[in-house]
C-alpha cells in the first residue's frame, strides 16, 4: 500500500514590488500554520518516509516547517513541482522510489487541487496549507498512478475543518 499526503504550501506574502513569483515567501500566519499542520498530522500518526517538495520559496519553508514537527529532516526538492498541472505532480507521483510507502509532496494550485480532486470528487479546493491524504492499493507508485485511491484524511488549518 501507497500513501500520499498533498500539502498545498501555506499562506504566502504578496511579496515586494518586481519580486519574482518563485521567491514569494511565507506569511507570518503561513509559518505558524505549517508548523500546526506538522503537529497535527503528528498527532494522526502521519510518519512519511519521505517529503518531496517544490523549490519555491514558500512551498520549501512549508517543508521545512512540517519535516521537524514530523521528525523527518531530509526534505528533496524537485524544480518539476513549481507551478505544475495536475498531470506533471501525478507524473512526479509515479517517479517516486518504490522503497518509500508514504509521501508528502508539497506543492502548489491549482495542479495540486486538481489532483487532489481527481483522486477524490468532494474536495474542491485545496486552501494554503491543506493537506489532502489517500491510501493506494499498490505495491509500486507507478501502479498507484493509474489506481483510485480511498481518501483518508483533509485537513485544513485554522478552519478547523476535517475529516
Amino acid at each position: 500500500m501507497k500513501t500520499l499526503l498533498l500539502v498545498r504550501h501555506a499562506l504566502s506574502d504578496p511579496g515586494e514590488d518586481g519580486m519574482a513569483d518563485h521567491e514569494r515567501p511565507l506569511s507570518a500566519r503561513g509559518r505558524l500554520d505549517a508548523s500546526e499542520m506538522g503537529r497535527r498530522l503528528l498527532a494522526r500518526s502521519v510518519q512519511p518516509d519521505a517529503i518531496v517538495a517544490s523549490p519555491a520559496v514558500r512551498a520549501r519553508a512549508t517543508a521545512e516547517l512540517l519535516a521537524p514537527e514530523l521528525e523527518r529532516h531530509a526534505i528533496r526538492f524537485v524544480p518539476a513541482l513549481y507551478n505544475a498541472t495536475s498531470e506533471a505532480v501525478l507524473d512526479q507521483v509515479v517517479r517516486l522510489d518504490d522503497a518509500l510507502d508514504s509521501v508528502i509532496l508539497v506543492a502548489h494550485n491549482p495542479g495540486l487541487t486538481e489532483l487532489a480532486h481527481r483522486f477524490d470528487p468532494v474536495i474542491a479546493h485545496l486552501v494554503p496549507g491543506a493537506v489532502a491524504g489517500f491510501r493506494f492499493t499498490a505495491q509500486s507508485w507507478g501502479e498507484a498512478g493509474f489506481r483510485q485511491p480511498a481518501g483518508f484524511l483533509f485537513l485544513q488549518p485554522r478552519q478547523g475543518q476535517e475529516s
